[in-house]
Protein backbone atom coordinates (compact mmCIF):
# COMPACT_ATOMS: atom_id res chain seq x y z
CA UNK A 1 0.00 0.00 0.00
CA UNK A 2 1.13 3.21 -0.79
CA UNK A 3 1.49 6.20 -3.19
CA UNK A 4 2.05 5.62 -6.62
CA UNK A 5 1.09 9.29 -8.57
CA UNK A 6 -0.56 11.93 -8.94
CA UNK A 7 -4.11 12.34 -10.68
CA UNK A 8 -3.97 15.90 -11.03
CA UNK A 9 -2.86 19.29 -9.62
CA UNK A 10 -5.07 21.77 -8.52
CA UNK A 11 -4.43 25.45 -8.59
CA UNK A 12 -6.60 28.34 -7.69
CA UNK A 13 -8.10 30.99 -10.03
CA UNK A 14 -10.40 33.95 -9.38
CA UNK A 15 -14.42 33.84 -10.27
CA UNK A 16 -15.04 34.02 -13.96
CA UNK A 17 -11.97 33.78 -15.17
CA UNK A 18 -12.34 30.68 -17.19
CA UNK A 19 -11.68 32.43 -20.85
CA UNK A 20 -8.51 33.80 -19.64
CA UNK A 21 -7.65 30.11 -18.22
CA UNK A 22 -8.25 28.78 -21.84
CA UNK A 23 -6.18 31.11 -23.22
CA UNK A 24 -3.20 30.34 -21.49
CA UNK A 25 -3.66 26.51 -20.59
CA UNK A 26 -5.06 25.40 -23.93
CA UNK A 27 -3.64 28.01 -27.01
CA UNK A 28 -0.51 29.15 -25.54
CA UNK A 29 0.43 25.56 -23.64
CA UNK A 30 -1.62 23.29 -25.44
CA UNK A 31 -3.23 21.57 -22.77
CA UNK A 32 -6.76 20.58 -23.86
CA UNK A 33 -9.57 22.08 -21.73
CA UNK A 34 -12.13 18.61 -20.74
CA UNK A 35 -15.35 19.17 -19.43
CA UNK A 36 -15.96 18.68 -15.50
CA UNK A 37 -18.08 16.64 -14.51
CA UNK A 38 -22.00 18.00 -14.09
CA UNK A 39 -21.88 17.60 -10.17
CA UNK A 40 -18.77 19.83 -10.11
CA UNK A 41 -19.29 22.43 -13.40
CA UNK A 42 -21.55 24.43 -11.00
CA UNK A 43 -18.53 25.51 -8.64
CA UNK A 44 -16.94 26.84 -11.64
CA UNK A 45 -13.14 26.68 -12.62
CA UNK A 46 -12.25 24.22 -15.19
CA UNK A 47 -9.76 21.41 -16.29
CA UNK A 48 -7.01 21.18 -18.46
CA UNK A 49 -5.90 17.16 -19.20
CA UNK A 50 -3.46 16.01 -21.81
CA UNK A 51 -2.02 12.56 -20.78
CA UNK A 52 -0.66 12.46 -17.22
CA UNK A 53 -0.61 16.51 -17.42
CA UNK A 54 -3.85 16.85 -15.78
CA UNK A 55 -4.17 20.35 -14.19
CA UNK A 56 -7.64 21.85 -12.27
CA UNK A 57 -7.99 25.12 -11.92
CA UNK A 58 -10.99 25.89 -9.21
CA UNK A 59 -12.29 29.11 -8.33
CA UNK A 60 -11.19 30.96 -4.96
CA UNK A 61 -13.69 34.22 -3.72
CA UNK A 62 -10.45 35.53 -2.06
CA UNK A 63 -7.80 34.47 -4.54
CA UNK A 64 -4.50 34.60 -4.04
CA UNK A 65 -2.16 33.09 -6.24
CA UNK A 66 0.78 30.59 -5.54
CA UNK A 67 3.73 32.47 -6.15
CA UNK A 68 6.28 29.85 -4.53
CA UNK A 69 4.25 26.53 -4.91
CA UNK A 70 3.70 25.30 -8.29
CA UNK A 71 3.61 22.39 -11.12
CA UNK A 72 6.50 21.29 -13.14
CA UNK A 73 5.11 20.57 -16.55
CA UNK A 74 7.43 18.09 -18.88
CA UNK A 75 7.26 20.01 -22.60
CA UNK A 76 8.69 19.17 -25.98
CA UNK A 77 10.11 22.28 -27.74
CA UNK A 78 10.88 24.25 -24.88
CA UNK A 79 12.72 27.07 -26.83
CA UNK A 80 9.63 27.41 -28.97
CA UNK A 81 7.18 27.20 -26.63
CA UNK A 82 9.13 30.10 -24.77
CA UNK A 83 9.33 32.28 -27.80
CA UNK A 84 5.40 31.92 -28.95
CA UNK A 85 5.16 33.25 -24.37
CA UNK A 86 6.70 35.77 -25.26
CA UNK A 87 5.43 37.02 -28.63
CA UNK A 88 2.26 36.33 -26.67
CA UNK A 89 3.62 39.65 -23.97
CA UNK A 90 4.22 36.78 -21.06
CA UNK A 91 6.78 37.16 -19.07
CA UNK A 92 9.47 33.87 -19.66
CA UNK A 93 11.82 33.69 -15.73
CA UNK A 94 14.92 31.32 -16.06
CA UNK A 95 15.99 29.86 -12.45
CA UNK A 96 19.39 27.89 -11.07
CA UNK A 97 20.26 25.35 -13.15
CA UNK A 98 18.89 21.91 -12.92
CA UNK A 99 20.83 18.86 -14.26
CA UNK A 100 19.29 17.26 -16.80
CA UNK A 101 16.77 19.66 -17.63
CA UNK A 102 16.70 23.27 -19.46
CA UNK A 103 13.84 25.14 -17.68
CA UNK A 104 12.08 28.44 -17.31
CA UNK A 105 8.94 29.84 -15.33
CA UNK A 106 6.29 31.51 -15.89
CA UNK A 107 3.01 33.06 -14.34
CA UNK A 108 -0.20 32.44 -15.39
CA UNK A 109 -3.31 34.57 -16.15
CA UNK A 110 -3.35 34.50 -12.31
CA UNK A 111 -0.13 35.37 -11.27
CA UNK A 112 0.30 31.33 -10.39
CA UNK A 113 3.63 30.46 -10.98
CA UNK A 114 3.80 27.30 -13.84
CA UNK A 115 7.88 25.26 -14.26
CA UNK A 116 7.88 24.37 -17.87
CA UNK A 117 11.00 21.88 -18.03
CA UNK A 118 12.59 19.77 -21.20
CA UNK A 119 15.28 16.87 -20.64
CA UNK A 120 18.18 17.31 -22.29
CA UNK A 121 19.43 14.67 -23.95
Amino acid sequence: MGVRGIDHVQLAMPPGQEHQATEFYEGLLGIPRVAKPANLASRGGCWFELGTARIHLGVEPDFRPAKKAHPALLVDGLDGLVARLQRGGWAVREDEPLEGYQRVYVDDPFGNRIELMEPVR
